[in-house]
C-alpha cells in the first residue's frame, strides 16, 4: 500500500507534534522541587551549547562574501527586525480585546526574533529565487539576532522579564554569557571544530532539537507549577491564531510588493519574502528560556504557533510561484529545485 502522506503545499513539522507532545508531558507530569531545579540546570546548559553550534557551523567569510548584495540583505534585516516590531507594537491595541497581556508579550516577543535559515532556503529554492541571496540573510539574520533580539527585548519589554524587575546589568550578564559567549566560542573554535560539526549535521541537529525539547519541557513545567495555563482560554488562543494569520498576511504582502517597488528582480523578491517573513523557532526557543526564565511558556506559544502557520502558508506560496515563468538571463541558482 501506498503510504499516506500530507499534502506537500500543506506540511505538517512533525517536529511541532512533539513540542506539543512536549507541552503535554510537562503538563501532565512537571518538574517539582530538586528535580525543577537539576531540568532548569540542564536547558541552561543546552541552550549554551546550542548557541556554541550555532557559533561552529556559521562561517563568517562566506557570510561577509555576501555583502556585496548589500541592498538585499539590509531589505531583508529591514522586515526582520524593523517592520516586525512595527506590528507587533502596533498589535498593542487588540489589548484587551483580542489579546490579553501575556499572550501579547509573547506576539511581540515573536516579531524580534531572527529570520529561520533552512525554511527561508528551502522555500526560496522551491520558488526558484535567489537561493545564495537567502542563504547569507539567513546567516546575517542569525548573527545580527545574537544581539539585536536582546536589546529589542531589553527596550520594548524591558518589564516583562523574569521577576519583572526590567532589564538589569544581571539580565544583560546573563544574556552575554548564556547566548553570545558560547556563540564566540563557536566562532573561535570553528577551525578546529567547524569539519567535525559539518560531517555529522544530522546526527547534532537531533541534539539541536533535542536540547530545544528539554528547553520547552523545563518552561511549561514552570508554567504548569505557577499555574499560567489557567489564565489563557480556548477562545483566546483561537483570537490569537487569528491575530497571527493577519499579522502573517500583512507581511508577505509588504515584502513582496514593497520589494517590487524597490525595484528588485523576481529571484530577490522571492528570497526577500522568504526570509523576510519567517520567524526562527530554533534561535527563538532558547532566547526565550533565558529572557523569561519561569514566564517563558507563554512567551513562547505565539512564535510556536506562527512557526507552524509559516510553514504551511510558505509552502503552499512556494509551490505556486515554482510555477511562474522565469525572466531571461535569469542565474542557474535560481532554477535549483531540489525539494521537487
Amino acid at each position: 500500500m501506498k503510504r499516506l502522506q500530507w499534502p506537500r503545499w500543506m506540511p505538517v513539522d512533525p517536529y511541532i507534534v512533539l513540542l506539543l507532545a512536549t507541552m503535554g508531558v510537562a503538563a501532565l507530569l512537571p518538574a517539582r522541587g530538586v528535580a525543577a531545579e537539576g531540568v532548569s540546570w540542564l536547558a541552561t546548559a543546552a541552550v549554551a551549547f546550542l548557541f556554541f553550534l550555532y557559533g561552529a557551523r556559521l562561517s563568517t567569510r562566506e557570510a561577509l562574501d555576501g555583502l556585496r548584495h548589500w541592498r538585499l540583505h539590509l531589505t531583508i534585516l529591514g522586515c526582520t527586525f524593523v517592520l516586525f516590531p512595527l506590528l507587533g507594537l502596533a498589535s498593542r491595541a487588540l489589548v484587551p480585546h483580542l489579546l490579553d497581556e501575556a499572550l501579547y508579550q509573547g506576539l511581540l516577543f515573536l516579531t524580534l526574533v531572527p529570520s529561520t535559515i533552512q525554511s527561508s532556503i528551502a522555500f526560496t529554492s522551491i520558488a526558484r529565487g535567489n537561493v545564495p541571496g537567502a542563504i547569507c540573510a539567513g546567516s546575517f539574520s542569525s548573527l545580527a539576532g545574537i544581539v539585536v533580539t536582546p536589546l529589542l527585548a531589553a527596550l520594548l519589554l524591558g518589564g516583562q522579564f523574569a521577576g519583572g524587575d526590567g532589564f538589569s546589568a544581571d539580565s544583560l550578564l546573563k544574556i552575554v554569557l548564556q547566548l553570545l559567549v558560547p556563540f564566540l566560542a563557536g566562532q573561535v573554535l570553528r577551525r578546529w571544530v567547524g569539519g567535525f560539526v559539518l560531517r555529522h549535521g544530522k546526527l547534532l541537529s537531533l541534539v539541536d532539537r533535542g536540547a530545544i525539547l528539554l528547553v520547552v519541557y523545563s518552561a511549561f513545567s514552570q508554567g504548569m507549577v505557577r499555574g499560567v495555563w489557567g489564565q489563557v482560554s480556548v477562545v483566546r488562543l483561537l483570537e490569537l491564531l487569528a491575530v497571527e494569520a493577519v499579522l502573517l498576511a500583512v507581511v508577505l504582502a509588504l515584502t513582496w510588493y514593497g520589494a517590487r517597488a524597490l525595484r528588485f528582480d523576481r529571484g530577490d523578491r522571492v528570497a526577500i519574502q522568504f526570509a523576510g517573513s519567517t520567524k526562527s523557532l530554533a534561535a527563538g526557543l532558547p532566547m526565550a528560556s533565558v529572557l523569561f526564565g519561569g514566564d517563558a511558556a507563554l512567551a513562547v506559544l505565539p512564535l510556536m504557533l506562527f512557526h507552524q502557520m509559516q510553514l504551511m502558508v510558505a509552502a503552499f506560496i512556494a509551490r505556486r510561484r515554482e510555477r511562474d515563468p522565469l525572466p531571461s538571463g535569469a542565474p542557474r541558482s535560481y532554477a535549483a529545485t531540489p525539494h521537487g
